[in-house]
Parts: structure tokens; sequence; C-alpha cells
């Protein structure tokens, strides 16, 4: 019988060592430990990849700044859902179109099972990350509504008074409003009004 080592064996052991913990995977636990409603502790986090605390937080810069790298992919995975679904949708266009992907982006917020754990769990620290630039979460949303708005103005879709950058800020802080206080009330909020102050303020009438 021979004794050299089967392809699987030695993949086996070397297995361990080319799982090495890299930024990307430390994010990825840290996003599936917060979709599973723990509480993000960035020791247990280091202890888990096996490296110390002193190179995670060199590798995610603080606290604040992974949790704003987490909720930005859920909402950016919305967003591209919504986005997704409203370009799919035949006829649909300007303020039609617009309005179908905030509303659609609101509902799939407030049905986030991780982000009402997150609120009820951490109130307000949530809060803080949420609605301020702290975590650059807000930068994001902006930037991404901003150039949204930018586009459908060139179309000459839309004709807002304000520039898109403008609509971009008032928008996300009407849905800030209509969500977040809600959910830390323990409130079930209602899309409805916010989808109407976003037709008024991008089209200047609501339907």
């Amino acid at each position: 019988m021979s004794n050299n080592p089967t392809p699987l064996a030695m993949a086996l052991s070397q297995r361990k060592s080319e799982e090495r913990a890299t930024p990307l995977s430390a994010f990825r636990m840290a996003r599936r430990w917060w979709l599973e409603g723990r509480r993000l502790n960035l020791s247990l986090l280091a202890e888990e990849l096996g490296i110390g605390r002193a190179t995670l937080m060199r590798w995610v810069g603080n606290k604040d700044l992974l949790m704003g790298e987490i909720l930005w992919s859920l909402y950016k995975g919305i967003y591209d859902q919504a986005l997704e679904r409203a370009n799919e949708t035949p006829g649909l266009e300007g303020i039609d179109y617009l309005a179908q992907i905030y509303n659609d982006i609101n509902v799939a917020l407030i049905e986030s099972r991780p982000l009402h754990d997150f609120m009820h769990n951490e109130p307000q620290w949530s809060l803080q990350l949420l609605t301020s630039q702290v975590a650059g979460l807000q930068q994001r949303l902006m930037g991404t509504w901003k150039d949204l708005f930018e586009k459908e103005i060139a179309a000459n879709n839309i004709n807002p008074e304000m520039d898109a950058e403008s609509l971009a800020f008032y928008i996300i802080k009407i849905g800030e409003g209509a969500i977040y206080c809600d959910l830390i009330c323990g409130r079930q909020p209602d899309p409805g009004p916010a989808n109407t102050a976003f037709r008024l303020l991008v089209n200047g009438h609501t339907r």
C-alpha cells in the first residue's frame, strides 16, 4: 500500500494555511453575524478570524465604519433590485419610474428583519449610523440618488425646481423620518406619506 498522501489529504492539510483571513473575509463574517441578529463585537470577530484586534482595526478602520459598510451593502442590494424591477416595468418613466424605486426601497427597508433587530437592540448607535455622516453611509446614499436624478433630468424625464444634489438630500431625510423614527419607537412605518412627499418634492404634484 502506498504511503504517498492522496490529493484530498494534501488539500485538507493545506486548507488552514490557505484560508487566511483578509479584509474581505472579515467583512463577510461581520455581515453574516449582523444578518443573524448578533451584536458586532470586534474582539470576538478578530478571535474568530484568527488575527489580532489591531490588525482587524487596521483593516476596517473602526466599528462605525465597518457597520457602515454592512448597512451600505444592505441598501445597495435593495436599491439594485428596485432599479431592476423599475427598468423591467413596461411604460414606466419619469416621476412614476422614480417613485416606484423610492417606494420599493422603503418597503424593503421596513420589512428587513436584520434592520428591525439592529434598531431594537442598539437604538442610539443604529440611528446615529443611519442618519448622520459618521459611517459614510449618507454620502453614498446621496451620491446614488444624485446620479439617478441627474440621469432623469438630462433625459428630460423630470423637471424639478431643485438641483439633483438637494433633491437627494431631502428625499433621504424624508425616508429617515418615515422609517427609522417609527422603527425606533416600535411603530409600523407607513411608506405612503413618504412616497407622496417624494412626488411633490421631485415633480411638484402627487399624480
